[in-house]
């Protein structure tokens, strides 16, 4: 499948003198076809002509919309994909499969021993309580204090 590069050039506003060309309509005939010989030269393809909005500024905060024409040339790419030849690698090897015994002498069997549970050598203020009713034991600690302090004064 073949793959173009694309440009776009604004189309000419305006005719070109030339001898034997005297109407609008002929200079602006032999402008075309200048702008059209001078890219095919060079191997673009006319493709189309377009009319596409431009947003532009007017003055410090407006903006207008001005309708812009331009043509669209093509041509293949010079450095086309189709060109590529990939590199064939070499097929994997395989890793020789452990039967079932070499498997367990290579990986010996390790237990899980529970950490034992010191109640109070880590606090992080965190309790978990989803079938207690009532307030916690920090919580009630915290509000002995405040009710300590605030029967002081």
């Amino acid at each position: 499948m073949p793959r173009f590069e694309y440009k776009v050039v604004p189309a000419p506003t305006k005719g070109l003198k030339a001898k034997g060309v005297r109407t609008a309509e002929a200079r602006f005939s032999n402008a075309l076809q200048d702008l059209m010989n001078e890219l095919s030269s060079d191997g673009w393809e006319y493709l189309r002509a377009e009319t596409l909005p431009s947003t532009e500024r007017s003055g410090l905060t407006g903006s207008t919309t001005e309708w812009r024409n331009v043509m669209i040339f093509r041509r293949p790419r010079e450095s086309d994909t189709s060109d590529f030849q990939p590199e064939l690698l070499p097929a994997p090897t395989q890793e020789p499969v452990m039967s079932s015994i070499e498997k367990e002498i290579s990986e010996p069997e390790i237990k899980e021993q529970p950490t034992p549970v010191v109640p109070g050598a880590v606090d992080n203020i965190v309790e978990d309580t989803p079938a207690k009713t009532g307030i916690s034991t920090t919580l009630s600690l915290l509000a002995a204090k405040r009710n300590a302090s605030k029967s002081e004064d």
